[in-house]
């Protein structure tokens, strides 16, 4: 549904109509003007050739250096979304299970499902503030469960997961043999502290992302940390498949690194701003929902609304969203995406707001 609607949104735009868009986690913000001339710099000096398909020495140096692992735990990937499948593809067999905590971005269970896996879903809600209880994972593991998969902070909700809860959940993985895969592409964003799984075990696998943290979504550069075995397995799949992530876009991602805590301090404040705003906007309704504790996403809902009906009706109106049926069993929910342009963002907001008063 997520994607029928972003096709429902280009055919609207190619006939011309004015769509704000709230239906999509695309950064508003440019990529910075310095990573834009590293990359102009590193295509100017040649650097357009063949490279290892493990990432840059450089680079994966200095993300190592930031996670407190080894170079060796650290692979360059073609987004997140790369990383997820790659671990996936080598970790799951047709039958084996996967446990998913939702709502979820629906990837996660797609690419398993494709590979032949089950998915075992368990379900927060609204009224416990999206609190995830680890009893309920654990009730769900058996001899055929290979992943749990945590998305911290969460799509779509923007909740981060507590740190006593992580600990509890790595501790029952532990306990069982089940390895966690952790997408945390919005961690560095976050307006609360996030805990890793990382923090507490080396023996997950977490997945990050440039597009989120610095705005260079269509870059498609990301990495993966786990064990060196994996790592190398995922280095084997890059040489068959997509051979490496071009050079100048690593040199790109090494430039952002060195901005990284400006950009992130400027980012960080301005969906913070967005997200106060949205909030003052919508109570003012009877949609119900969480304060986000992170970008990008607020994740309203309204009884016996059907969202799918009403994201179609309100493209008439010119705002995009995305039905909350696209991340699981949440008809009367919405997502909305705080990452509209500065001139649209406020009046988007209220057309939506209208429309519970």
């Amino acid at each position: 549904m997520l994607y029928d609607i972003n096709e429902k949104v280009i055919k609207l735009e190619n006939e011309g109509k004015k769509i704000i868009k709230f239906n999509l986690g695309d950064p508003f913000q440019q990529t910075p003007e310095e990573i834009i001339e590293a990359a102009y710099e590193a295509m100017r000096k040649g650097k357009t050739k063949y490279a290892s398909s493990a990432g840059e020495r450089k680079l994966r140096e200095e993300l190592a250096k930031m996670h407190g692992v080894s170079t060796d735990n650290i692979v360059i990937t073609a987004g997140s979304k790369w990383g997820i499948y790659a671990v996936m593809y080598l970790l799951l067999r047709e039958g084996d299970n996967v446990i998913i905590p939702t709502p979820r971005w629906t990837a996660y269970d797609l690419t398993a499902k494709e590979l032949g896996a089950r998915i075992k879903l368990i379900r927060t809600e609204l009224e416990s503030d999206w609190r995830l209880e680890p009893s309920e994972i654990e009730a769900l593991i058996d001899d055929r469960t290979k992943l749990i998969v945590l998305n911290n902070p969460n799509n779509p909700t923007s909740k981060v997961i507590d740190e006593n809860i992580v600990r509890e959940i790595v501790q029952i993985a532990e306990d069982h043999g089940v390895r966690i895969l952790s997408d945390e592409v919005y961690a560095d964003i976050s307006f609360v502290k996030v805990k890793s799984v990382l923090d507490m075990s080396s023996n997950h696998i977490v997945v990050r992302s440039f597009s989120k943290t610095f705005a260079m979504t269509g870059w498609r550069i990301g990495y993966v940390i786990a064990d060196r075995e994996l790592i190398d397995k995922i280095i084997k799949l890059n040489q068959i498949t997509l051979t490496n992530i071009p050079v100048f876009i690593q040199e790109a991602a090494l430039k952002a690194l060195e901005l990284r805590e400006r950009i992130i301090s400027r980012i960080r404040r301005e969906y913070l701003e967005r997200a106060e705003l949205a909030c003052k906007i919508l109570s003012d309704t009877k949609l119900k929902f969480s304060k986000p504790e992170a970008p990008f996403y607020v994740f309203p809902k309204c009884d016996g609304l059907d969202s799918e009906k009403f994201a179609f009706e309100l493209l008439d109106k010119g705002v995009a969203i995305a039905p909350g049926t696209a991340f699981g069993d949440y008809k009367e929910f919405f997502r909305i995406s705080l990452t509209a342009p500065e001139e649209d963002f406020e009046r988007g907001l209220r057309i939506i707001a209208e429309a519970f008063k």
